[in-house]
């Protein structure tokens, strides 16, 4: 026989919700967290014994609860957040849903404490797990809240079986207090395990102290391989730290994204990001960043998911757009010398380093300018170098690379600037520059210059080279080539872009084919033609061990200082480092 219908008791009807809400001992923090913020908080204290098992407290200084309010506060469905849907359509706060606290007491034995301005004494309300709570009662309190939770699934035993252990349950409390705490510069965090303080942060008011708590919260190496970014247009800011293409990662760990101070994980801002750094990064590399957006609550549903860490953007296309432009702008200003006002370097790295801008301030310049006029007065590289198209002018400033003084082992370029010694591959320097010439000449009104050969180039091509030609021939002539069949294993090459008309055609064309057959490409997509000029670019580029001459040398610098990205290559690696004064005097003992 099926069962009648029946109201469920609220008992059961709040353990239900708590399997919403309460996945872990975190999650019982970050709602409790959130709730102190949304109280105006400017220190919160969290206390745990046994990963949150034992014990929880959240100790806040925010506006605290009137008494008459606190056995409301752990009815379920009661917020002073929200009043009415126009609310819920621009929510302003992180919690709103008044869930969190009748969830969390109907699997724990929790006490509420508080005290608002104005009343001598706090008052107290508890409960054990059941349907009623305790009438509230004087406690001394300063003003404010604290929440202490005690021993979490008590009474729901099959919970507690799918936690896993002390370490890791702990690893997750001490990730959520470190979002929560890169969300809110102003509050002041302290977080203890065991009676032990794990972690300690006062209130920042300032950018300069925002980048030490990011440095404490996300690694130093991440803040001194980071640039800070500030932009906004048409009601959208995007705003925070995007990591140097040489600091990206294995995995997305150090990918912080937080909307309208609320930290979330989406999948339109992953991406976006992603796509910012695909000319930048290794193909399984993933870049490192904490950024915040802000835009309309209007344009924004948080309601999408009861713990409340994924959002929906009601014009998610616009948003993607805006901030893959964003970073892929920023990105694109990292070179040499250039430092727009909307680009601020947080740090340095250690050892090897690069630096944008010209030198410090009262660095010896003299010698560098010397010769610099020395150099002015040569004219212009020679046409067969391939390296650069532009004269070498004379300038009153030392240019942010420097003035070649040679070359090692044919790989690299070594020059002088005003802070000390500067090192450039020139092949994947080269590279990067052919590269971003190539895609202005794709995006231009004229498309790609091509070249057509007074002698085609034949080839004798296997069964695999063939069927790239038969297969990618739009996309070929996308990139400039045209390549005829002749005959089963021959092909004539016709015509090349014409930035590359002083490249080994045969073997360009080859290591071409190569890549389309090992990446299998797909003519219709824009990334296949971008992956394909950065392959061209590369096989195009200058090689190691040809000896370039110190106009070529100083030429390829002046257009590593014009190139966006220049400071990698297509694939992600470094095209230059700098080796200080500083730290040449260390390396040789001098001054000691």
């Amino acid at each position: 026989m099926t069962p009648r219908i029946q109201r469920l008791p609220p008992q059961l009807i709040s353990q239900i919700a708590a399997g919403e809400v309460v996945e872990r001992p975190a999650s019982v923090i970050k709602e409790l967290l959130e709730n102190s913020l949304d109280a105006g908080a400017t220190r919160i204290s969290v206390e745990v014994e046994q990963a949150g098992i034992r014990l929880i407290r959240v100790r806040d200084n925010g506006s605290g609860i009137p008494p008459d309010d606190l056995t409301l506060a752990l009815a379920r469905h009661a917020t002073s957040k929200i009043a009415s849907f126009d609310d819920l359509q621009r929510v302003a706060s992180l919690g709103f849903r008044g869930e969190a606290l009748p969830s969390i007491a109907s699997v724990s034995r929790l006490t509420l404490t508080s005290r608002v301005a104005g009343q001598e004494n706090g008052w107290r309300v508890s409960g054990d797990g059941g349907d009623t709570m305790d009438k509230p009662a004087p406690a001394p309190h300063p003003i404010g809240a604290t929440v202490e939770i005690r021993d979490l699934f008590f009474n729901v035993p099959a919970r507690r079986k799918f936690l896993r252990s002390e370490r890791t349950e702990f690893g997750h409390i001490e990730e959520c207090v470190r979002r929560l705490a890169l969300s809110r510069f102003a509050v002041g965090f302290s977080l203890w395990h065991h009676q032990r303080a794990v972690l300690s942060l006062d209130p920042v008011p300032d950018q300069a102290g925002w980048a030490q708590r990011v440095a404490e919260l996300c690694g130093r190496e991440f803040i001194a391989a980071s640039v800070f970014i500030d932009h906004q247009e048409t009601g959208l800011r995007l705003w925070g730290w995007i990591g140097l293409p040489e600091a990206s990662r294995a995995q997305t760990d150090l990918q912080n994204f937080f909307v309208n101070g609320r930290p979330v994980r989406d999948r339109v801002l992953s991406h976006a990001l992603r796509q910012a750094y695909q000319d930048v990064l290794y193909r399984d590399r993933h870049p490192a960043a904490t950024i915040y957006l802000e835009l309309d609550p209007v344009a924004l549903d948080v309601n999408a998911h009861p713990a409340k860490q994924e959002v929906r953007f009601r014009e998610s296309p616009a948003v993607h757009e805006f901030v893959r432009r964003t970073v892929k702008a920023a990105l694109a200003d990292m070179r040499p010398g250039a430092v727009p006002p909307s680009l601020i370097a947080v740090g340095e790295r250690g050892g090897l380093i690069h630096r944008f801008g010209s030198g410090p301030a009262g660095a010896p310049v003299r010698g560098v300018q010397e010769r610099m006029a020395a150099y002015g007065q040569l004219h212009e590289a020679p046409a067969e170098s391939g390296v650069a198209d532009a004269p070498v002018a004379a300038n009153p400033e030392p240019p942010p690379l420097g003035y070649a003084l040679g070359q090692l082992h044919g790989c690299y370029v070594l020059a002088e600037n005003p802070a000390g010694l500067v090192v450039v591959d020139m092949h994947a320097a080269h590279e990067r520059i052919l590269y971003e010439r190539l895609k202005a000449a794709l995006a231009g009104d004229d498309g790609l210059k091509t070249q057509a050969l007074l002698v085609p180039v034949t080839l004798t091509v296997n069964p695999t080279e063939r069927r790239q030609v038969e297969e990618h021939g739009d996309l070929l002539t996308q990139a400039g080539f045209e390549i005829a069949l002749l005959g089963p294993e021959t092909v004539a090459v016709r015509q090349i872009p014409a930035l590359l008309a002083k490249a080994d055609i045969a073997s360009l064309v080859r290591d071409m084919l190569a890549d389309l057959a090992a990446h299998q490409a797909s003519d219709r997509s824009e990334t296949t033609i971008l992956a394909l000029l950065a392959g061209v670019a590369c096989h195009g580029a200058v090689r190691a061990h040809r000896p370039l001459n110190l106009l070529e040398m100083n030429a390829l610098l002046r257009d590593m200082e014009r190139t966006d990205h220049s400071g990698q290559c297509n694939h992600g690696r470094p095209t230059w480092a700098q080796l200080t004064l500083e730290e040449l005097d260390r390396l040789f003992r001098r001054g000691r």
